[in-house]
């Protein structure tokens, strides 16, 4: 199917619970993880959680990144949603793999956006 969007959803499990906690950090990862998808950031809001967890969106000018962490749980779940040719959200989610160190990941991906439902001829994933 042709699409104008690509949208993977990947759950990470038996991560750091210290780094899943440090939205510093990780909002450092994940904008590193824009820029090995070829996505541009556009802006960017994290937020602690009392007692621990982590929320966090990067908006990018092709959709958005965005994360939720339960470091209780050694677990974190992304949203990597891109539209565009030059956007490759399966690098981000490479990226990331190798600096959370899950010990187990499930990806799903979602075409978003079914142009044979549009009239659109334009670029499509």
């Amino acid at each position: 199917m042709k699409s104008l969007g690509r949208h993977l959803l990947v759950d990470y499990y038996g991560c750091s619970s210290t780094l899943l906690n440090d939205p510093v950090l990780l909002e450092r990862y994940l904008k590193m993880a824009v820029s090995k998808s070829g996505a541009t950031i556009v802006s960017s809001t994290f937020r602690t959680f009392e007692p621990y967890g982590v929320s966090g969106i990067i908006i990018i000018a092709e959709s958005h990144f965005a994360i939720h962490t339960w470091p209780e749980y050694n677990f974190a779940s992304i949203d990597f949603f891109t539209c565009g040719c030059g956007v490759d959200p399966q690098r981000a989610n490479n990226y990331i793999e190798e600096v959370l160190l899950p010990e187990e990941s499930d990806i799903r991906e979602i075409a978003r956006g079914d142009l044979s439902k549009m009239n659109f001829h334009k670029c499509a994933i």
